[in-house]
């Protein structure tokens, strides 16, 4: 599929999405050459229509835009751009060109679950994930049963910090255990949705 750079006299827009929060970041333009540049280098570059020429992002401030994908929307002219932001994206000094915060919610777990299905995919030695899994599945098991119970005596006996902490190591198991068997932990939001009457 051919991007389409003809619509706007050899340039597209390029949405930047932190691939981490899914936040926007901002919106930029690329020409073909900027593009291509992206794509060889993953840092993210645009051209700059005020100064006709290339720039990457994080070339002067040192705030990079690290690829991390490019999708093309269905009429192939506009790039969604899925990067890692290094520090500050907008020139005021702010996370986002929309005054947004850009700190992780609750997508920190899906991140995470994609972290931990990295691991199991190329279990590198050394890794704790992957003692883990190579463990088995029984053992993933226990560990999420004894990670269960300790959040269940710092819930009754404990301190809230405890309890953080406990209840954290248990959604952390459980997403190892999900993913030695085939699943995700997004899989349990769509359950749970599914059984919310609101």
């Amino acid at each position: 599929m051919a991007l389409d750079f003809a619509k706007m006299n050899g340039l597209v827009p390029a949405i930047i999405q932190d691939a981490r929060t899914k936040n926007v970041l901002m919106l930029g333009f690329m020409n073909e050459e900027a593009y291509e540049k992206t794509l060889s280098t993953n840092k993210v570059t645009f051209y700059s229509r005020t100064r006709n020429k290339l720039w990457t992002k994080g070339e002067e401030s040192g705030n990079f835009l690290n690829l991390v994908s490019i999708e093309v929307d269905c009429d192939n002219d506009t790039l969604l751009v899925k990067a890692i932001p290094e520090g500050p994206v907008c020139h005021r000094g702010t996370a986002t060109c929309f005054n947004d915060d850009n700190s992780f919610g609750i997508e920190f777990l899906s991140y995470l679950q994609d972290f931990i299905s990295k691991r199991h995919a190329e279990m590198p030695e050394g890794s704790y994930t992957t003692s883990l899994f190579k463990s088995g599945v029984n053992r993933m098991a226990q560990k999420v049963g004894e990670e269960a119970v300790e959040t269940v005596i710092e819930a009754t006996n404990g301190t809230d910090d405890r309890l953080i902490y406990e209840a954290s190591d248990l959604i952390y198991h459980l997403i190892v255990l999900l993913t030695s068997k085939g699943h995700r932990i997004e899989e349990l939001a769509e359950e749970l949705q599914k059984r919310h009457k609101g």
